[in-house]
């Protein structure tokens, strides 16, 4: 590795001892001239400056090198006569001690110039110091416009005074200087020798504070938080009071605010209907209302600082921890945007259904989740009880409609009977002659099969509308369901005139439904164009599928028929309003309840030529959804 010396490094090195040489060499060169005066006396007379201003002024190790040349150099200046002499030798001698002495004392006068220069730098420190203390203390002193900094004497009388004083006082310095301390407060109070007892007790505790009414020079009050500190010397003498003022008017009254606002919110949230449960980030409640007492029957002393998993059934303990955990990590607000639906448990061990909304609260200390609880038990009661009517309802509209229906029921079943009769009779009469046909038997007996069968289905499908079963949705293939409607509802439309089109998606859509309540309004909405097109010239009946949107299919019934006016519509879905003369307006009340009981919405609107258009939408099953992704 290649070092080198800095060029600046190794001339401050080395010029010392160059100049101490030179020196050595002007006093032989001045010694030499002299030699003819002088003859062999004071050889070394000239070396000895030169000792010792090396000594002096360029240190100990040139002045040593200076000494030790100016040996050998006044050596050299004796004839060879006399060097080894007495006088010589002992002129060499009192140079040695000569030089060496200068280098000692030179060495002992640069150490105390060292220590004097230095001790007057660090006094010259020390006093800039202070300096800049006393200038920062006085900056600081007239900067804390926010507090009234002041000082008073061991009469209480003022002595220093700064700007923040003068701004919340009114008196400028050449005013208040000199004026007793009782001069900030209010009459009675210094009558009463307020000011003389508050800086006893200073002196007593070593620093007291207090609030009270202070007053400024225009004699307005103010509320202020005074801190008073006797002033001593290192020797314990008394030199004053220095005060400390604060005007907390604004904050009192912010707090007396803060304070009002917390009890109306304490008696809004006694009078909300749900439990409110504050828990922090590690699921530990930290706040519980009094309606969160009465729903789950703790105490709220009981369960603070307790995990909320206190508050769920043993099997719903550890998916409520896991779900603050999993919120915590990914901050997913899936979390907070929707209630969720789970079960509590009371102190006694009973469960009730819940719905559960959570919101979050950050603030600068801490995370905290509010959740609201409300009891869910009458609501499902209640939706249990609608239910059961909603399915009565329905039960009966299907009976009604089955009503209507009866006699081209009759008809359509009189067909395949009669079939039936007359393939029977016919193979009765061939199997009478001697020679029987028997691939006509077998044929007659085949057709007379198909139409026990057809009798049969037809029967079958009017049994399960008419059935009364509960409510179950399940994945329904929507192109069956529709056609199984359609063929309840298009009995007898073919004596009528009545072209009918489907048209449905390519691909197979499946719905979460129930089959025989939705079979109920596509039979109610066909029947209801049937009887629309009754006096039309041009009787086609749509019955189309479409998407709309990821999640839904859309399912509409078009007619030619007469179509509806404005005001007709706008009520049209309402119960006991009704287009028809004898009808009681509830099939497609009825109607409405279902599809929107499904997640979905029903509407009118004027077909694309002319007559009406009924849509209503259902839900995919999950088995579309899926393939709607791919």
């Amino acid at each position: 590795m290649d070092r080198r010396w800095p060029v600046g490094s190794v001339l401050d090195r080395v010029l010392p001892f160059v100049a101490a040489i030179s020196l050595v060499v002007l006093g032989y060169v001045l010694r030499s001239l002299l030699q003819p005066a002088l003859g062999d006396r004071s050889q070394f007379i000239l070396f000895v400056p030169a000792v010792l201003l090396s000594a002096i002024y360029l240190g100990r190790q040139p002045a040593l090198l200076s000494a030790i040349l100016s040996l050998f150099a006044g050596v050299s200046l004796f004839p060879a006569a006399v060097v080894n002499t007495t006088p010589a030798q002992v002129q060499a001698l009192l140079f040695i001690i000569e030089a060496f002495g200068v280098v000692w004392l030179a060495e002992h006068v640069a150490t105390a110039r060292r220590t004097s220069d230095q001790h007057k730098q660090e006094a010259e420190e020390e006093a800039r110091i202070s300096r800049q203390a006393s200038e920062s203390f006085d900056l600081l002193l007239q900067g804390a416009r926010e507090y009234a900094i002041f000082m008073v004497d061991e009469a209480g009388k003022v002595s220093l005074w700064n700007s923040g004083a003068q701004r919340m006082y009114g008196w400028e310095e050449k005013q208040i200087l000199g004026k007793p301390s009782t001069t900030f407060y209010p009459a009675e109070e210094a009558a009463a020798g307020k000011a003389h007892q508050d800086l006893f007790l200073a002196l007593q505790q070593g620093s007291y504070s207090t609030e009270h009414l202070q007053v400024r020079g225009d004699g307005s009050r103010f509320l202020g938080e005074v801190t008073i500190t006797p002033l001593k010397t290192g020797s314990g003498q008394l030199r004053g009071f220095a005060k400390l003022v604060r005007d907390i008017t604004e904050r009192r009254a912010l707090a007396s605010a803060l304070e009002r606002r917390e009890q109306h919110l304490r008696s809004i949230l006694s009078t909300i209907p749900d439990a409110m449960v504050v828990v922090d980030k590690t699921g530990s409640i930290s706040s519980f209302s009094a309606v969160a007492e009465r729903l789950f029957g703790y105490a709220e002393a009981d369960v603070v600082g307790s995990n909320v998993s206190i508050l769920s059934p043993p099997e719903y303990r550890d998916y409520n921890q896991a779900l603050v955990s999993h919120y915590i990590q990914t901050a997913n607000e899936a979390i907070t945007a929707a209630p969720h639906y789970l079960r509590g448990c009371r102190a006694d061990g009973t469960t009730f259904p819940m719905k559960l909304t959570i919101c979050e609260v950050a603030t600068e200390e801490e995370l905290l989740f509010t959740g609201f609880v409300e009891d869910l038990t009458e609501k499902r009661r209640f939706e249990k009880e609608v239910e059961r009517l909603q399915s009565e309802l329905t039960h009966a509209a299907r009976l009604t409609a089955m009503g209507t229906m009866a006699s081209t029921l009759a008809h359509e079943l009189n067909q395949p009977l009669t079939a039936i009769a007359s393939f029977a009779e016919a193979a009765e009469l061939m199997l009478d002659k001697p020679d029987v046909d028997k691939k006509a038997v077998k044929h007659l007996l085949r057709d007379l099969s198909a139409q026990s069968f057809r009798a049969g289905q037809i029967v079958r499908r009017l049994r399960d509308f008419v059935k009364r079963g509960h409510v179950r949705r399940s994945d329904v293939n929507l192109t069956s369901l529709i056609d199984e409607a359609a063929t309840l509802a298009l009995i007898g439309t073919r004596e009528r005139g009545i072209e009918t089109s489907f048209s449905y998606e390519q691909k197979p859509v499946h719905v979460l439904a129930d089959k025989v309540q939705i079979q109920q309004v596509l039979i109610n909405l066909i029947r209801n164009a049937i009887e629309a097109m009754e006096n039309s010239a041009v009787r086609k009946l749509t019955i189309n599928t479409a998407s709309a949107g990821r999640d839904m299919v859309c399912v509409s019934v078009s007619d030619t028929g007469r179509g509806l006016d404005s005001e007709a519509a706008a009520h049209l879905f309402t119960a006991f309003e009704s287009s028809k003369p004898d009808g009681m307006g509830l099939g497609l009340s009825i109607c409405r309840t279902i599809v929107e009981a499904h997640g979905g919405r029903i509407n009118v609107s004027p077909a694309d030529s002319q007559g009406t258009k009924f849509e209503f939408t259902l839900p995919l099953s999950k088995r579309s959804r899926d393939a709607a992704k791919i």
